[in-house]
């Protein structure tokens, strides 16, 4: 089988990149963690990364005149590594439409939130504040506007009546860390397709993997 080669962007301590790492190292998945770039040199993720023998690289957007140069630089390191592929995970910079849609299908993203509600950012706050009785997280394609992209996976927490912005953000990230590599597996297996703005394949109707509430 051949793996398709993808690069895990983060910009901090990429707990989620720790997950996707840990699922592509069974042999049977069907990608290989082939970089993982930061936007940040010091960035806690990049050492853990190294440290399990993968490949990385920072191009820090600081040095760079704008976001086009600053993605004209990533792009070049991406090809130099000859990726397939784009997982965003943690990455704390709004990329551009010309970038986003050069990676047009090959390029998702995971969201704090039950999409649509809730996107951008302080989203178990907002939760709260609306008082909602459940909460989550979704994976999605990436497209130009921000958490807005086609859905392939998400997964439910129940809201408690005692949860604080910092506990219900732990439940959410335990089911992040188990959804990412499963939309990652379906994605680049092959299983899903995008018509009319929806996911198909990997799960029900709309290919959404929905994980039991927590």
């Amino acid at each position: 089988m051949s793996k398709r080669r993808v690069a895990i962007l983060i910009s901090g301590r990429g707990s989620n990149m720790e997950s996707l790492i840990a699922a592509a190292k069974t042999s049977d998945f069907p990608a290989e963690i082939a970089l993982v770039l930061s936007n940040r040199p010091d960035a806690p993720g990049l050492a853990s990364a190294k440290a399990q023998g993968i490949a990385t690289a920072a191009v820090d957007h600081k040095i760079h005149a704008g976001r086009a140069s600053f993605e004209g630089s990533m792009q070049k390191m991406l090809e130099a590594h000859r990726i397939d592929f784009i997982c965003l995970a943690g990455f704390m910079r709004l990329l551009t439409e010309s970038f986003v849609n050069h990676w047009a299908g090959r390029m998702i993203n995971i969201h704090p939130a039950l999409l649509p509600a809730f996107p951008g950012l302080h989203t178990h706050e907002r939760a709260l504040k609306e008082g909602v009785k459940l909460h989550g997280c979704t994976v999605h394609y990436v497209v130009p506007e921000m958490d807005a992209g086609p859905i392939i996976a998400q997964a439910a927490v129940s809201v408690r009546d005692d949860d604080t912005p910092e506990t219900l953000g732990r439940r959410v990230l335990a089911q992040e860390h188990v959804i990412y590599p499963l939309a990652l597996r379906l994605a680049c297996s092959g299983a899903l397709r995008i018509e009319g703005g929806r996911v198909y394949g990997g799960g029900g109707a709309d290919g959404a993997l929905v994980s039991p509430a927590a």
